[in-house]
């Protein structure tokens, strides 16, 4: 499970949320106190920045939010951010600098690091997606389990129980998620690695890697980063 902590997977600088990251372990571990981490920090940020538009909910002046998209507390949206006609944010949701937020793309209990993308047509739900991630169009992160029962991460003979009925996925930085995939509960993807477009993923892959379909997983040529 090495590969899935916090420190192998993120670039803290990249995010607001890096206290917040910094005090766990596993970065599912923070899925319980995004919202809580929002409250107290919210009433802290530079009113120069960001401007308090409601309930719990603080958006930097920066940012470019389509009138028809709709926001829910609690949620931060950072400087620069891209929030696009009709994205539906739903609460206890950080979108980082510089990310985009997409037509019909749907945010709820996410962290959002800088420079994300997740611009069409996407579902985001009790996830983590590190610094210059991607959400190709359609791809979508699947939060719950058929049978409600809590999520475990696999990673080969290595399991862990994380207790939590929702939980989506944790992508590391610089991951490039293909058109149509999708993300199952408990799905962890290392740094650098792109998964193929309707793509059914699930466990944990390796940083570095192509994801082409279960058991069928490349190693990437790293001077190609």
């Amino acid at each position: 499970m090495e590969q899935c902590k916090v420190k192998n997977l993120y670039t803290l600088e990249e995010t607001i949320a890096a206290k917040l990251l910094a005090g766990v372990e596993y970065p599912w571990e923070a899925l319980k106190g995004i919202g809580d981490f929002i409250r107290a920090i919210g009433p802290t940020l530079d009113t120069a920045i960001y401007e308090k538009r409601g309930e719990d909910i603080w958006v930097a002046k920066s940012a470019d939010v389509a009138p028809t998209a709709f926001l829910n507390g609690p949620l931060i949206i950072d400087t620069e951010a891209e929030i696009r006609h009709c994205a539906f944010i739903r609460g206890s949701v950080i979108v980082g600098k510089g990310s985009v937020v997409g037509n019909s793309t749907e945010l709820k209990n996410a962290i959002l690091f800088n420079s994300v993308q997740a611009p069409h047509y996407n579902y985001v739900g009790d996830s983590i997606l590190g610094y210059k991630s991607h959400m190709g169009a359609g791809s979508i992160t699947s939060n719950v389990k058929a049978d409600k029962t809590p999520v475990v991460v696999k990673d080969g003979e290595a399991h862990r129980n994380t207790g939590l009925k929702k939980f989506g996925a944790m992508l590391g930085d610089y991951v490039e998620v293909g058109c149509n995939a999708v993300l199952n509960p408990g799905t962890v993807i290392g740094r650098h690695t792109n998964i193929y477009p309707l793509s059914m993923v699930r466990g944990v892959v390796p940083e570095h890697s192509i994801y082409k379909k279960k058991n069928e997983i490349a190693q990437k040529n790293r001077h190609a980063d």
